[in-house]
C-alpha cells in the first residue's frame, strides 16, 4: 500500500515540476524545476529534462537540464549555446515598445515597459545575460532608431 502511495505522490509531484518546468516567464523557476525533476524516480521527468535541455531560451536552464541527465546515466551530450537570437523578432519588438513611450523617455522607463508588455522577453535575456543584462538591454535601447528620433 505504502509503495502505491509514493507512486501516487512521485507522479503529483512530476505534474507541478513539469508545470513549473515549462513556465515560460519564469527562467528560475524553469531551473528550480529541472534540478527538482532530476532528483525524482519517474521516467517522464526524463523527458521533460530532455525538452528544457533542447529547447530552454536559457542556457544556464539547458546546461542544468544537462546536468541532471548525465548524473540519471542518460547518454546526451551538452548542448551549445545559442548564437541566433533568442527571440525571433527581437528588435522590432523593442522598437514597438520605444515607440510607444513618450519622447525623451528614459531607459528605466523602457525597461519597465518591456517588463509589463513582455515578461518573457525580459525573463529570457535577463537570464542569458545574467550581470551583463542591464548594459546590453540599455545598449539595445540606445541603438533603436525610431520615427521620434530626428
Amino acid at each position: 500500500m505504502n509503495h502505491e502511495v509514493n507512486e501516487v505522490e512521485v507522479d503529483v509531484i512530476y505534474k507541478e515540476l513539469k508545470a513549473a518546468a515549462n513556465r515560460t516567464a519564469d527562467w528560475r523557476e524553469r531551473l528550480r524545476a529541472v534540478q527538482e525533476l532530476g532528483k525524482i524516480d519517474n521516467p517522464k521527468a526524463l523527458d521533460v529534462l530532455k525538452n528544457r535541455m533542447m529547447n530552454d531560451p536559457v542556457y544556464k536552464v539547458q546546461e542544468a537540464a544537462y546536468q541532471e541527465l548525465k548524473e540519471a546515466g542518460e547518454d546526451v551530450q551538452k548542448p551549445a549555446r545559442r548564437q541566433e537570437e533568442l527571440v525571433k523578432g527581437l528588435t522590432k519588438m523593442l522598437v514597438r515598445i520605444k515607440k510607444s513611450l513618450p519622447a525623451g523617455h528614459s531607459y528605466e522607463e523602457f525597461k519597465e515597459k518591456l517588463k509589463k508588455m513582455r515578461s518573457d522577453v525580459y525573463d529570457t535575456y535577463e537570464g542569458d545575460k545574467g550581470d551583463e543584462f542591464d548594459k546590453w538591454l540599455e545598449e539595445k535601447w540606445a541603438s533603436l532608431r525610431t520615427s521620434q528620433q530626428k
